[in-house]
């Protein structure tokens, strides 16, 4: 592997602190990344290829993955895909490239958020701290929800789909429990932004669009029917009366 993991995990006062791995083939970039979350109280470890990075990934277990677009062997995209299949890791992706097709289909591979360089310290801390905040749903008396064939279970956040497992990313997750919470109700595309991502992040409706794009080709791999989803146009998502 031409990477290396840099950073031994950092401990305060022997308390444990959330796990980030920043994968960044650009040595500079790398440290200021690892010196600003340091500060920021954070455990890091770093990976400057894509190998090395899912080798942490599987090993370490962080709560957020920092990934730039450009890296060595498996670029981002494709390491995003790979962890997706065995993490429930936050992703937040990095790149020089703004436009919007790199956007979305960052998104369309599995993460979460989007960083574009140049940004400062600051920001990047900020973003992060935002993403761990994010709302999860609380434990409810039952925790199993059946709405047609699917089954999603909120404290084991998982889902099913005639019995069949289907691994979803935690935003797709955070949608699907939304959408499902009320089987009679349309969920806007703001709501679900703010269900999924938080009051402070800026997605925009293409976003929202993606992840439940993602969301319905994995339900219907598993065997859900293909409008399980039904889209509100100009508005949101609900599910099918049909399958309720």
């Amino acid at each position: 592997m031409n990477g290396q993991a840099l950073a031994a995990p950092a401990t305060l006062c022997g308390v444990s602190t959330s796990k980030v791995l920043v994968v960044e083939d650009t040595q500079e970039i790398r440290t200021v990344i690892e010196m600003a979350l340091t500060d920021a109280r954070f455990d890091v470890r770093s990976a400057g290829d894509g190998d090395t990075a899912l080798e942490l990934v599987r090993q370490w277990d962080p709560e957020v993955v920092l990934l730039d677009l450009n890296i060595p062997g498996p670029d981002g995209l494709e390491v995003c895909r790979r962890l997706r299949q065995f993490s429930t890791a936050y992703v937040l992706m990095l790149t020089a490239r703004a436009d919007e097709v790199d956007k979305l289909v960052g998104l369309s591979a599995g993460a979460d958020d989007y960083l574009t360089k140049p940004f400062s310290p600051r920001e990047l801390v900020a973003r992060v701290h935002t993403v761990l905040r994010r709302p999860r749903i609380p434990a409810a008396r039952d925790s199993r929800r059946v709405v047609g064939p699917v089954e999603v279970d909120l404290d084991a956040r998982s889902v099913e789909v005639n019995g069949n497992h289907v691994a979803t990313t935690k935003i797709e997750f955070e949608l699907l429990a939304a959408i499902t919470e009320n089987t009679r109700q349309v969920r806007t595309r703001d709501q679900l932004r703010r269900r999924a991502w938080g009051e402070e992040w800026l997605a925009d409706d293409h976003a929202v669009d993606v992840h439940v794009s993602n969301l319905r080709r994995k339900l219907v791999a598993a065997g859900a029917p293909r409008d399980f989803i039904a889209t509100v146009r100009g508005v949101g998502y609900r599910v099918n009366q049909e399958v309720r």
